[in-house]
């Protein structure tokens, strides 16, 4: 297989996951009012990435889905500078979707596939966790309704970010019993 096709056949890839991801994102168990949902499985593309093609894909899978989240639906907080914006962007999509990208970077130092991936889905998952919390904290921290940012971040994104990442492991060990080459470690075009 030659390089050029084997890059390309990567990009379709992340293309397509991608494409699943945001319609699974549109699938919704249920939705807060400040954003954050529980998904059918809305993450587990984005760490298939990973899986399959390493951190480097995945991080920039996360990065263009990031974009793309931004441009269907932003989420604006009432915040008076520019700067909270530009928090808001990097927390809560940018830097939030790229972390599922690191899945691998979780899996990989396991000789057991199976615990690689429930290790990796649940760190990565933790990791957008933790850019939701910071963002709760850093951002939107104004909404807190009288308790302080650090409890009302904790408590609201825990409250759809811990479901999100249970079912995405659930999800993600019951494909990789049924179809475990889809979680296969791909060597071409890195």
């Amino acid at each position: 297989m030659s390089k050029t096709y084997s890059k390309t056949r990567v990009l379709v890839e992340c293309a397509l996951m991608i494409a699943a991801g945001t319609v699974l994102a549109n699938l919704k168990i249920y939705t807060l009012p400040n954003g954050g949902s529980v998904t059918v499985l809305s993450m587990l593309p984005f760490m298939l990435v990973s899986f399959r093609h390493g951190v480097k894909w995945g991080l920039f899978t996360g990065f263009v889905n990031g974009c793309l989240q931004m441009l269907l639906g932003f989420w604006a907080p009432p915040v008076p500078t520019f700067l909270y914006y530009l928090g808001e962007v990097l927390l809560d999509y940018l830097l939030a979707f790229m972390a599922l990208g690191l899945a691998e970077l979780f899996a990989k130092p396991f000789a057991n596939r199976t615990a690689g991936v429930a290790v990796g889905v649940t760190a990565a998952g933790l990791l957008r966790f933790l850019c939701s919390f910071l963002s709760g904290v850093l951002i939107w921290g104004n909404l807190n309704e009288g308790l302080s940012a650090w409890t009302y971040s904790l408590v609201y994104n825990a409250s759809y970010m811990l479901p999100e990442i249970l079912l995405t492991l659930v999800g993600a060990l019951l494909m990789l019993k049924a179809a475990p080459q889809i979680f296969a470690r791909q060597s071409a075009a890195h």
